[in-house]
């Protein structure tokens, strides 16, 4: 997650409490020497020059929201469904990214659920239950759009835990975007499915991910410098012109 300072993490309704939280775990990153999304870490930190090989961003069965003939520009996120500052990359950014350049470029999307999230490995056993039945596309809409009804406490003071709970809104979308119920209930506790989230989690530790979202272009971590998501969206959608003009 990125710094409170910055503008990108200011969300709208979020509360000053979760404010406080994320300045503490930020503080508690720095102290330890973590990595942050502007000062080399987060979203596309670090890494400089190096690019991370294609086996270990990318599995065959890796979940995609693009696909492109010739898989000249490949995007990949690591992300955490109920991190904040991934829900808020998806509203700025990511989400028309995936419709304005479809079938320009791939984009791969893998998990990487934080222990601080209690509700974020659940969330991923839905999406990747729903991609079990061709789906995942419309699970991934489904828990970012929805997000604050199932990531949130009611009174928005902080993130919530009731797994219980969360599964049920997990099931309602599940029936809302026609999944055969039965199968879903049997693939979310599937050892396939944890063990598909067990991998993403591996590769991206290969990789150098060490908090959510981390983007990589290519192989290569993008580490944007813009300072409000408009300026954000600009930057991203200039770094993939440019590896599709090339």
């Amino acid at each position: 997650m990125p710094k409170s300072s910055n503008p990108l993490t200011q969300k709208s309704g979020m509360s000053t409490n979760i404010i406080l939280t994320v300045v503490v775990v930020v503080v508690a990153v720095l102290v330890i020497g973590g990595v942050l999304l502007f000062s080399g870490g987060g979203p596309g930190g670090g890494g400089g020059d190096d690019r991370v090989s294609a086996d270990v961003l990318r599995k065959p069965e890796s979940n995609t929201l693009s696909e492109a003939p010739g898989d000249k520009v490949t995007v990949v996120e690591f992300l955490d469904y109920q991190c904040p500052a991934c829900q808020q990359y998806y509203t700025a950014l990511t989400k028309q990214v995936e419709a304005d350049y479809q079938g320009r470029i791939d984009f791969v999307v893998r998990n990487f659920p934080l222990d601080m999230h209690p509700l974020a490995r659940p969330a991923a056993q839905a999406a990747e239950a729903a991609a079990l039945q061709g789906k995942f596309k419309e699970m991934y809409h489904a828990l970012y759009d929805n997000w604050q009804s199932w990531a949130m406490t009611p009174d928005g003071s902080g993130y919530a835990s009731d797994v219980p709970a969360a599964r049920a809104k997990f099931e309602e979308f599940a029936r809302q975007i026609g999944l055969d119920m039965a199968r879903f209930a049997q693939d979310y506790d599937s050892q396939a499915v944890k063990d598909r989230i067990e991998q993403d989690i591996e590769d991206g530790e290969a990789a150098g991910v060490s908090g959510t979202p981390t983007i990589f272009v290519n192989g290569q971590k993008w580490e944007p410098t813009s300072q409000t998501y408009q300026e954000l969206s600009q930057e991203f959608r200039t770094k993939l012109d440019q590896e599709l003009a090339r």
